[in-house]
């Protein structure tokens, strides 16, 4: 069991480049004990971000812009102060559709 806080200020982060978003890592699954993992998405519009299915339960919160999340065959407009859980296995995607969005994903594991 991981018994140290973990702080991870605006601006610190582990940057990761994406074709569609740059995505920092705020808090990994080695600060939680594999439980969950935490990212910031910075994505401008564009195409929508490749489709998968992971091991894991999936949330989006919305801090500025709009998204539309694809779970399934259902699609989801969200806005700032908006949120979606995506249950494990659920074959999801985003498409921002504001100029640009910034939002929250948490990956949560079994």
């Amino acid at each position: 069991m991981t018994e140290s806080v973990h702080l991870s200020n605006a601006g610190s982060g582990v940057e990761h480049a994406a074709p569609d978003a740059t995505v920092t890592v705020k808090i990994g699954a080695e600060h939680t004990d594999g439980q969950y993992e935490l990212f910031e998405v910075d994505a401008a519009r564009g195409e929508p971000a490749p489709p998968r299915t992971e091991p894991c339960s999936k949330a989006f919160y919305v801090l500025h812009g709009r998204i539309l999340v694809q779970a399934g065959d259902q699609g989801y407009d969200l806005g700032p102060g908006s949120s979606i859980s995506i249950p494990v296995g659920t074959l999801n995607t985003f498409t921002v559709l504001t100029p640009a969005a910034k939002f929250l994903t948490v990956r949560a594991f079994s």
